[in-house]
């Protein structure tokens, strides 16, 4: 036998080392495979991790979680693409709010009773250790409940800071759709005081909310004596002050529009909101230091007056400027005193030796002539302008009808011997005279028209002449002052006829005070001095301008 022969395997053998080769080989390729897909599957893991913590500690920028989803949602998701995608906040809101719906319908019963108990967050305990003195800081007396107090508590001084809030700030409960109608009445007068009713016609909640007309009349509102709610205010002519005397203020009938005239011959206008006082417009009259400014009640023409024979008219609408007279058939030197009707039909002047010259605000024509005995000092409208009051040198008050153009009334004016000053309500149930001496009647003019003589009050404050007096708009504050001695304007409270004892302000100066006038709604109170200056106030029982 060969040695090949000998060494030769049989068949089977070489068959099955084969196969064992080639299955060595199946079992290393399938624990490679085994081993990348762990490894792979392992960086998936750490890429999730990583994106979990990204997403908690800055937010999901592109995918935000969504509800009701799993994990292998996100996983396909990833697959898709981030440039869009669903916004749900709007879901969440809505069922949010829904389930606070729910809660406030249920304890909807007790709303009320939860309000009145509510207590405060946070409470300082060092309040009840702090002490104030109201006293001596001057804008802080008004928080004064007796004259002797000067110092109070913490707690006490925010309980009445709040309470002085309130009463500056009042609250809007009209405008609330649950607040109770029992003081809603057809009548939109009544006698309680400080009601609030609603304007007629606008009874349904739905009628108010369709309208911007005013809709809360205030019925009722008395002030009362004693002392008066004001605050200073940046002064009217703060943009423009004159170089002269303000011998003129007043107000426009829309309560915003404000001029000022003097002895430097400008008219000047001015804005009032009480913050800046925008000047508009001035005019400069050569000829003329005006003694007297005022509007026609309509609004639409200013007359100005001096110590000259002649007055000039300004037209507020057409921007001009027209000098008028002398007045055919007088020989009046002067015409600085005179007063317009409040039906701006008619003006009327003081003339030499006791003349009173009316004068058609139309035509600017001299239509008529009274005569009074004695010389004329002063002048006021009553009743609509068809009756005039004249006073003067021989201290009686005159009542003129001026349908007939005849005296209906004379009557002496109590210890006058020289009246200075006419002043009659707005109402027309009162009229106030003045004197060199100081002293000022209240009368009530039905009775005077009656023969009463004796006034209803003799005020006694002013000691000098009486120069400027006015009443305003509800006839519940008078003011007289005089132009000879500072600080002498006084504040007269009609119902009770007492003077306001915080009146004239004890730090500041008026200066010397030369005309006064009130705004339409009461609000602003403006005070022209020898200063040049026109001080503006704000009255806080007024809530209008």
């Amino acid at each position: 036998m060969s040695l090949i022969s000998q060494n030769a395997r049989p068949k089977n053998e070489v068959n099955n080392s084969n196969k064992e080769a080639e299955n060595n080989d199946e079992l290393k390729v399938k624990k490679r495979k085994k081993r990348d897909g762990d490894g792979e599957r392992l960086a998936m893991e750490q890429v999730k991790e990583m994106k979990k913590l990204e997403n908690f500690l800055f937010g999901s920028l592109y995918s935000p979680p969504l509800l009701g989803k799993d994990d292998d949602d996100d996983d396909a998701a990833e697959k898709v693409s981030d440039l869009f995608f669903t916004d749900r906040s709007a879901s969440k809101v809505s069922v949010y709010q829904e389930e606070d719906d729910d809660l406030s319908e249920e304890s909807h019963g007790h709303d009320d009773d939860r309000a009145l108990q509510r207590k405060p967050v946070w409470v300082d305990d060092e309040e009840e250790n702090v002490t104030v003195n109201i006293a001596k800081v001057s804008r802080l007396r008004k928080l004064k409940k007796e004259l002797d107090e000067d110092v109070i508590s913490g707690s006490e001084y925010v309980s009445r800071l709040r309470a002085q809030h309130a009463k500056l700030n009042p609250g809007t409960d009209w405008a609330r759709v649950d607040s109770k109608r029992d003081g809603f009445s057809d009548d939109e007068s009544s006698g309680d005081e400080n009601e609030t009713v609603v304007s007629r016609g606008y009874e349904d909640v739905d009628d108010i909310l369709r309208t911007n007309e005013d809709l809360v009349v205030r019925s009722g509102v008395k002030l009362l004596p004693g002392h008066l709610g004001y605050s200073r205010l940046v002064d009217a002519n703060i943009q423009d002050p004159a170089n002269g005397p303000i011998n003129s203020v007043e107000f426009h009938r829309n309560a915003q529009l404000l001029l000022a005239a003097g002895l430097d011959r400008k008219l000047r206008f001015f804005q009032i909101d009480g913050k800046r006082n925008t000047k508009i417009q001035s005019i400069f009259v050569e000829d003329l230091p005006v003694r007297k400014a005022s509007f026609l009640p309509d609004g639409s023409q200013v007359i100005l007056s001096g110590r000259r024979k002649f007055f000039y008219c300004f037209d507020l609408v057409k921007a001009t400027v027209d000098r008028i007279g002398p007045l055919v058939g007088r020989e009046e030197k002067s015409l600085e005193v005179f007063e317009v009707s409040p039906d701006s039909q008619m003006i009327a002047f003081t003339g030499n030796e006791g003349y009173i010259l009316l004068v058609s605000t139309k035509t600017k024509q001299l239509v008529g002539t009274l005569k009074m005995n004695g010389t004329i000092r002063s002048l006021a409208f009553a009743e609509g302008g068809q009756q005039l009051l004249s006073g003067g040198g021989d201290g009686q008050v005159y009542h003129w009808d001026l349908r007939t153009m005849t005296c209906m009334h004379k009557g002496v004016d109590e210890g006058c011997i020289n009246g200075t000053a006419l002043c009659t309500s707005p109402g027309g149930t009162h009229f106030a005279a003045g004197s060199d001496s100081g002293i000022v009647n209240v009368y009530n003019r039905e009775e005077f028209l009656g023969g009463k003589r004796k006034p209803v009050k003799t005020i006694e404050n002013l000691t000098t002449k009486v120069d400027f007096m006015r009443f305003n708009h509800d006839s519940q504050i008078l003011a007289i002052c005089s132009s000879m001695k500072k600080s002498s304007l006084k504040l007269i409270h009609i119902p009770s006829y007492t003077v306001f004892s915080n009146w004239p302000p004890s730090n500041t100066t008026l200066h010397y005070p030369r005309c006064i006038d009130f705004s339409p709604g009461g609000g602003f109170m403006a005070v022209g001095n020898a200063s040049g200056k026109v001080l503006l106030y704000k009255l806080h029982h007024y809530q209008h301008a």
